[in-house]
């Protein structure tokens, strides 16, 4: 199972300019999340910052009960060992073949055979799907296939996390699908907790277990994907819609008067920069046939039942329409799924023996 990740109050600047402040958030193990945010955010640089290529000004980051914002190099150097890292152009080394990409962190930190390394070189191409390509340079394949030789790279140690930085970054919608698909396919199979940073709307709807956004130096907020894809937050409607009406300028936030300007021409018709409204919540992608359960997602499953009661109600009936109508009935909900059955106490209770429930399958 991945390591859980817990960041209690993170804050990170650059000089005088804060990029973020009093991020606090949880990467339950095992599980799919993504971050969006408008671009200069700071997306990437919280990954670089969980990882401790840049050092936090506050906060904590826990990885399995080691705080690396504060702890000796020595332990930042093995907790290091715990995540693997996709980043944007997969960063391969344009003068090695893929084999030796891929095979290059066994050589650096490791003491295996070359015939070992070869063995795990091999699996993780073939779970990528470029089994056969390992002779080829970077500069001798596409954009997608040198993302999945990236991917390869940051599977060879077997991490507990992975954290992908903008996977879609030049790729057309098909190609990012496919890399989407593969997420889920690798967390099916090594059970790792994943952290995704994408501007991609697609992917954040329909990929991950749990979403987040930030924006103006903040964490807006974070928790199951139901929650912000039901959100009636402005900054979060408007990046989903991908509109220019709402608090997200060009190159800065814009200023209250500026809002309400275009609130009053949206609301009088004139919709400026996309008419087309995304709502809903589409079904989650699942694992390719013949790929295993994804635990993570049936562990989140008695997670979210846990705390169903405290999130909005579009949220909860959300959650409660995934499920099947054996489950529904299972954790006590009338067989239409649109309510909890009995009133609010009886409804708590139920919530309760839905977690408890949940917590028996996992046995």
């Amino acid at each position: 199972m991945g390591a859980e990740v817990v960041i209690e109050g993170l804050t990170k600047s650059f000089g005088r300019q804060t990029i973020w402040r009093d991020v606090t958030l949880t990467l339950p193990p095992g599980e799919v999340s993504v971050m969006l945010g408008p671009s200069g955010t700071g997306k990437s640089v919280f990954l670089k910052s969980m990882i401790g290529l840049l050092k936090p000004d506050g906060g904590k980051c826990l990885i399995n009960g080691v705080d690396i914002v504060r702890c000796s190099e020595h332990k930042l150097y093995e907790t290091r060992k715990l995540f693997g890292v996709l980043f944007q152009d997969g960063a391969l080394f344009g003068s090695m073949n893929l084999y030796d990409n891929v095979a290059f962190p066994l050589r650096e930190h490791t003491k295996k055979s070359e015939s070992e390394i070869r063995r795990i070189v091999f699996e993780k191409l073939e779970m990528t799907g470029l089994a056969g390509a390992e002779k080829k340079l970077p500069g001798e394949i596409s954009g997608g296939m040198r993302k999945r030789a990236g991917l390869a790279r940051a599977l060879v140690l077997d991490p507990e996390i992975i954290l992908v930085d903008e996977p879609d970054s030049g790729l057309d919608p098909v190609r990012t699908t496919y890399i989407s698909q593969l997420f889920l396919d690798v967390n099916a199979q090594s059970d790792a907790t994943f952290l995704i940073v994408t501007h991609n709307i697609n992917l954040a709807r329909t990929v991950p277990d749990n979403l987040g956004m930030l924006f103006r130096k903040e964490l807006v907020m974070f928790g199951p994907r139901e929650v912000l894809l039901t959100s009636e937050e402005p900054v979060v409607k408007q990046f989903l819609n991908g509109r220019m009406d709402g608090p997200i300028g060009m190159s800065e936030e814009k200023d209250s008067a500026t809002i309400a300007a275009e609130r009053a021409m949206f609301e009088a018709g004139h919709h400026v920069g996309g008419v087309e409204e995304i709502t809903g919540i589409p079904e989650q992608m699942q694992p390719a046939p013949g790929m295993p359960e994804r635990m993570g997602a049936h562990r989140r499953k008695g997670r979210v039942m846990k705390i169903l009661g405290t999130l909005p109600p579009e949220a909860q009936q959300g959650i409660i329409d995934s499920l099947s109508p054996e489950e529904q009935q299972r954790y006590g909900f009338h067989s239409d799924g649109r309510r909890p059955a009995g009133d609010h106490a009886s409804s708590t209770a139920n919530f309760d023996t839905a977690y408890q429930t949940a917590q028996g399958d996992l046995r």
